[in-house]
């Protein structure tokens, strides 16, 4: 474990929720539209009250709670579509939490941290996805996000509590100081891993269990096929 001060406490800048809303251009219900709060909210195991997922198979349930995305990284969507300056804001991806100050190379696989006055633990990062070019009307968007991984993050509630903006997000815990977002992302998505990193991710605690499971799983069948 390494020292509580590898980052400073850290404000909530905005909290969001959202319902099941259409998703253009072909009407898929999603809960990609968000909403600013303007009170602290519960979050319970399940996932901040009034908010909702459209597709529960990949989106939302213990490990996918509360999705944190780096405001900063809007940042860089503008500046590679500057058509989207207007929309490209925090809150139009579908997270929940927007900071500034903590992106994938400030946090690691479970990481524990107090969000208000709820506990919160780092799971994996978000997948992007085909929603995410609709949202933003680019044909590559979700792509260009997994190539610079730039894709947040999701957590599991530990202690459920209450979150809003102007609340502060101080780390509790790190058992892995080594696994940063970053190096976690750069690790599983190269080509061909090196099976014995893998493995190592496999085992972080506080990784979901069904991607530790597929890492596992992958070094295994690398080690056996050379």
């Amino acid at each position: 474990m390494t020292s509580l001060t590898a980052f400073a406490p850290t404000p909530l800048d905005q909290v969001f929720i959202g319902k099941l809303t259409p998703l253009p251009p072909e009407g898929q219900m999603s809960g990609i539209f968000k909403e600013a709060v303007q009170v602290p909210v519960t979050v319970s195991a399940s996932g901040l009250a009034g908010d909702q997922q459209g597709d529960l198979r990949h989106h939302g349930g213990p490990d996918k709670a509360v999705h944190h995305y780096p405001a900063e990284h809007y940042g860089t969507l503008r500046a590679k579509w500057p058509a989207i300056e207007g929309l490209a804001i925090p809150g139009v991806l579908g997270e929940n939490i927007s900071t500034r100050g903590l992106t994938e190379i400030d946090i690691c696989i479970g990481d524990t941290l107090r969000a208000g006055t709820a506990v919160l633990q780092v799971s994996q990062p978000r997948q992007p996805c085909w929603k995410i070019n609709h949202r933003l009307d680019i044909a590559r968007a979700a792509a260009f996000v997994f190539e610079q991984g730039i894709t947040g993050w999701y957590y599991r509630v530990l202690e459920p509590g209450a979150i809003g903006p102007g609340d502060t997000l101080e780390l509790l815990e790190r058992p892995s100081p080594w696994l940063t977002l970053a190096h976690y992302w750069r690790s599983v998505t190269t080509h061909r891993p090196d099976p014995a990193v893998l493995v190592a991710i496999a085992a972080a605690p506080g990784l979901a269990a069904d991607k530790a499971a597929r890492h596992a799983e992958r070094a295994r069948w690398l080690r056996e096929n050379g």
